[in-house]
This record gives C-alpha cells, structure tokens and sequence, in this order.
C-alpha cells in the first residue's frame, strides 16, 4: 500500500510538472478506489438515477487531470478530496439540471443522517447551499462533511485523507452536523 501510495503521489507531482503520460498511468492506481466511492455515492441515489459509478469516475477524473494539468494536489489525500468535491459537483449540477420550476413551498426538515439517500434533487440541493454557506465558517470541517458523505469515507479515512488525528475529526464532524442540521432546519 506504501508503494501504490508513493507512486500515486509521484504520478501527482508529475501531471503538476506538466507530464503528458502521467494522468494516464496514474488511473489505472486510483480507478478501483474511485469506482468504489461512486458506487458508494450512487447506491444512495433515487431509484432510476440513470449515471452510473464508472461514468462519474470518468467525469470526475477527466475533471481534474483531463486537460493534463493539475491543482498542484500534495499528495494522495489531497487527490481524493479533490476527487470527492468533483462528484459532489457534477451530482449537484445533474440535480439542478434535474429540477424544474422553483423551489416551490417552505422549507422541510431533511435528515441529516439520510442525507447520503437524498430523497430528491431539492434535498440534494438545499444541502449543497447549507455546505457552501458552511464553508465560510469552517472550511477544514466542511471538507470533511464531503469527504464523508460524497465520497464515502469512514471517519477514520477522513481524517487520514485531512491529515489530522481521528479525535480533531469528529469533533469537526459533531460541529458540522449540529450547523448543518440547523441550517436545513430553517434556523
């Protein structure tokens, strides 16, 4: 695992330097994990939700190393994340793609804990305004929020993926729930 890890990361710092064959020998190290949070991701989904797990890897790889440049990632935990923020984009943008008319009507309790199953696209979406006016309050937990919930990791791989110790994690995430759990509350 060691070895996969400095390679990835290696990979890395080659696409940031601008290698052309980097991007492509660095999917074939990290498709099978990413193909593992999508699934994660879409097993969540509406039934008849019509994008599949290898098309959201695709999408979200193509995002990030498609063009051959990179965002100057510091190594694999960095990647991921990016990787679990390109899902949560191109999820959120299909879900308003999705939604027509308004809003329409108040505004209803969703929970937080089912959130990973939105049950629609407003709920999908009223979350993504609530972790985006999160960010600004606390950005290292917001981080961990998608971390967990697009893609899918444990709190224990978070907080590896963030680079801080399992406790400092779920405190953010106990801060990031209570916030959240508000905020979609309407308070």
């Amino acid at each position: 695992m060691l070895d996969g890890m400095s390679d990835v990361t290696q990979l890395l710092c080659a696409i940031d330097r601008g290698d052309p064959q980097a991007g492509a020998e660095l999917l074939p190290l990290v498709y099978d994990e990413l193909r593992k949070l999508a699934a994660a991701r879409l097993a969540a989904e509406q039934p008849g939700q019509t994008l599949q797990a290898t098309a959201l890897v695709h999408e979200a790889y193509l995002r990030l190393v498609g063009d051959g440049t990179a965002d100057g990632w510091n190594g694999r935990g960095h990647f991921f994340g990016a990787a679990a923020e390109a899902m949560r984009r191109i999820l959120i943008d299909r879900a308003r793609a999705r939604r027509t008319g308004k809003r329409g009507g108040g505004w209803h309790r969703l929970d937080l804990d089912a959130l990973a199953a939105a049950e629609s696209a407003d709920d999908l979406l009223d979350f993504d305004d609530a972790l985006t006016r999160f960010r600004t309050v606390d950005p290292a937990a917001a981080r961990l929020v998608e971390l967990r919930f697009f893609a899918g990791l444990t709190m224990p791989e978070a907080a590896a993926a963030l680079g801080v110790p399992l406790r400092t994690a779920e405190r953010d995430w106990t801060f990031a729930r209570t916030w959240l759990h508000r905020a979609l509350a309407g308070g």
